[in-house]
């Protein structure tokens, strides 16, 4: 049966900002190289891109549309330098634009509309989890604003690694202070999700507030962020550093003493906002080589490391267990006998948490986030 391409579909895409949509030709690369391909999945990137070109319907189920995390792995790859992840987000946008969001991507918009996070957190109740730790106040003294992540706000494992970060700049002496509940999420998940409209409201509020304490400098606890504030804001007159590029340099700079090599075999998990995105890649085997005896490496790793699943807002939505990333490589880190996972971003965090208790690792290997290692390891 011949297919007539809906054209103002086509267009509608373009228009919202997938405008590399009609220069993909289809050479299937971007399939070839997906971590779905790795599990049984009805998403295929060429496919989704071709259905797009020709505005033909039965994209827009969960698990094709909103299957993509963003993972930039495709993109890195294109032999004609398509924009694949804005050509998805913008058929998101599109489907957003109806109604069309996942459940699970509604529930979290809607706490993005009320609370000003995605975890259904009060937004008086941001900075509740350093209540107890007298943390200072950002003012024009002070040299970096420490921006924690939502999920370090919100969620029970995301806090430890904030309260970690916290421990090691205390020690560093570093002049950092914090705004408080005033800020909002950096919007970067519910971006690529296709909810535009929530996003550019979550933009103009963090910029009119950072622009109003006269914000230079920013570390992010999360690499979402840190691409958020360094691609999505109009911050070119502020410095964004994700906390690894800092600790790598109180290190260097004698700021900060490690003790002997604490950790016996650790690898590495590399978050693929840090990754392939920020391109941040030798700074978090710095810091992991100063307290591992072992270091290790995923097979799969740097440029072509296995994507943790929860990019593209999949944090917030059902992944069934056979479908799991995080547990191909958990199973993995028992092949090659390690101790530690480590990683640096809190959306990788409890993606590995869960896997290893899925796999039955609990009690062979521990998920850490760096900052959890730097802490325990300074003197």
């Amino acid at each position: 049966m011949a297919i007539a391409p809906m054209l103002e579909v086509n267009e509608m895409i373009i228009e919202m900002g997938g405008t590399d949509l009609n220069h993909c030709m289809q050479c299937g690369l971007c399939s070839g190289i997906c971590p779905w391909g790795k599990v049984e999945s009805p998403f295929l990137t060429r496919e989704l891109i071709r259905m797009g070109q020709l505005g033909i319907e039965g994209y827009e189920t969960d698990d094709i549309l909103f299957a993509c995390t963003t993972c930039k792995l495709c993109v890195d790859n294109c032999p004609r330098n398509v924009k694949i992840i804005d050509i998805i987000q913008s058929m998101r946008t599109t489907i957003a634009e109806y109604g069309g969001l996942p459940p699970s991507l509604k529930a979290v918009t809607g706490s993005i509309h009320a609370n000003g996070n995605p975890w259904s957190g009060s937004k008086d109740e941001r900075f509740k989890w350093a209540e107890d730790l007298n943390l200072p106040i950002y003012d024009e003294n002070t040299e970096y604003l420490l921006f924690v992540c939502c999920t370090s706000c919100y969620d029970p494992r995301g806090i430890k690694i904030a309260k970690a970060i916290v421990e090691v700049l205390n020690k560093a002496g570093v002049s950092y202070g914090v705004i408080g509940n005033e800020e909002k999420c950096c919007g970067q998940a519910i971006k690529k999700a296709g909810a535009s409209s929530e996003f550019e409201m979550l933009k103009d509020s963090n910029e009119t507030l950072f622009r109003e304490k006269g914000v230079k400098k920013i570390i992010t606890t999360s690499p979402h962020c840190l691409i958020s504030f360094k691609e999505d804001y109009d911050f070119e007159d502020i410095e964004i550093y994700h906390y690894t590029e800092l600790f790598a340099e109180l290190i260097e700079q004698g700021k900060l003493e490690i003790n002997d090599k604490k950790f016996d075999k650790v690898i590495y998990h590399e978050p693929c906002y840090m990754g392939r995105h920020a391109t941040l890649y030798e700074e978090p085997r710095e810091l992991i080589s100063c307290v591992a005896k072992e270091p290790v490496e995923f097979d799969e790793n740097r440029e072509f490391s296995l994507c943790c699943g929860a990019g593209g807002g999949r944090m917030w939505m059902e992944t069934p267990q056979e479908q799991r990333f995080s547990d191909i490589k958990a199973k993995e880190s028992k092949e090659k006998d390690v101790n530690i996972i480590a990683t640096c971003c809190p959306y990788c965090v409890n993606m590995f948490e869960d896997s290893v208790k899925t796999t039955g690792l609990s009690n062979k290997v521990t998920v850490k986030d760096i900052s959890e290692i730097i802490a325990e390891a300074i003197k």
